[in-house]
């Protein structure tokens, strides 16, 4: 009797099992569209099952949908701006030839100024839309790379020195264009300041990428490390710019469920710690 009532019970079991076979291979499949490997739940699952299924797939197509369009939206108001503001630059430069030089000089504040404004604003609309969506990951390699040849490009007459040293396994959870957007405006403020060296690592901890900017420049006091991450605000009014590139990264990384830190470097000067979930 105790034998039949073992053999009933461990039948129950692989049966109990067997039925929560399809619910661990969902979870599964859920992990890689949340990490950013697919796009959409593949597999064929039991009729209990498939209809759930089937209306997760709609969502993720609906939302995938949505946020193309809100794209498409910022692009549109892009292009709406771009010509004016290349106009009333056309307009800055007429004046600048006929010897008003203070007018010129004000109008092509301005219209930077308002260029920048607007690729920040961009910039933050399309976290918002992207930021949530899940099947979207990119290589921070990739994004390092790319970056640091252009920087070399255009600091050429200083000779800096730009070090990549990237993992080739390391991605985050996001679009190109956002992590582009953050190491972009991290190097390039890196290369403002540095006076030699600039150099961009990677390490992974726990289900983060973090990535490090460093440079051999004078540097911030620590006092003001949280203040120039707000909006508008610059360490020294002596580098070009509006302001807005420590911001717009700080904004970025927080859509992203990331956080952005400033820290004395090993080189001698700035250290900025960019942290973005590990896709």
């Amino acid at each position: 009797m105790l034998v039949l009532a073992v053999v009933c019970l461990a039948a129950g079991f692989s049966q109990v099992r067997s039925s929560l076979l399809p619910l661990d291979q969902l979870r599964t499949r859920l992990s890689a569209v949340r990490d950013g490997h697919e796009r959409r739940i593949e597999g064929t699952y039991p009729a209990e099952v498939q209809p759930l299924v089937n209306d997760l797939n709609s969502l993720l197509e609906h939302r995938e949908k949505a946020v193309q369009r809100a794209l498409a939206k910022a692009g549109d108001l892009a292009h709406g701006l771009k010509t004016p503001l290349s106009v009333l630059a056309q307009e800055a430069d007429q004046a600048e030839a006929e010897g008003h030089h203070e007018v010129a000089a004000t109008i092509h504040q301005q219209v930077e100024r308002m260029r920048r404004q607007v690729d920040y604003h961009l910039a933050r609309a399309r976290a918002a839309n992207s930021g949530g969506t899940p099947g979207v990951h990119c290589l921070v390699l990739v994004s390092a790379e790319g970056l640091s040849r252009t920087l070399l490009r255009i600091y050429a007459a200083r000779g800096l020195d730009v070090e990549v040293n990237v993992s080739p396994e390391h991605s985050i959870r996001g679009q190109r264009e956002d992590l582009d957007e953050m190491l972009g405006n991290l190097l390039d403020n890196a290369c403002k300041w540095a006076s030699s060296a600039v150099s961009v690592q990677s390490f992974r901890e726990n289900d983060n990428i973090i990535i490090l900017v460093d440079d051999d420049g004078p540097g911030i006091v620590p006092e003001m490390r949280d203040v120039v991450l707000q909006r508008g605000v610059r360490a020294d009014e002596a580098a070009p710019g509006s302001g807005l590139g420590l911001s717009i990264v700080r904004d970025l990384a927080e859509v992203y469920g990331g956080t952005i830190s400033l820290e004395n470097s090993p080189r001698g000067g700035l250290r900025a710690r960019l942290q973005l979930p590990a896709s």
